[in-house]
């Protein structure tokens, strides 16, 4: 899997804190966020669909949802379902969405 470094670094962080972690936790993530330019690709895509955190993490996951959403491939992708984890249910159903 080739993955720009900033990319494998948010991944490696694990998901997203919720909104009840500790500031650092939480600055950390977005620090970490931020490095990521636009557009991603399909494969970075698929593995940024996986960091999602249990709630919004004060609107990062919305930056993610987007970030994501800039992949070349990103109308027509299917991600992973995780039944604990409503990031990835929206992302696909946005993409059935824009299919009709």
């Amino acid at each position: 899997m080739t993955l720009r470094p900033q990319v494998r670094d948010l991944i490696d962080a694990g998901p997203f804190p919720d909104e009840d972690a500790d500031e650092e936790s939480i600055e950390r993530t977005e620090q970490l966020l931020d490095r990521i330019t636009k557009p991603v690709t399909d494969e970075e895509a698929q593995a940024l669909a996986t960091v999602f955190g249990p709630d919004d993490c004060y609107g990062m996951s919305w930056t993610l949802l987007h970030l994501i959403e800039t992949a070349p491939g990103a109308h027509t992708a299917r991600y992973p379902a995780h039944p604990a984890n409503p990031w990835r249910e929206l992302l696909n159903n946005r993409v059935a969405a824009g299919e009709n």
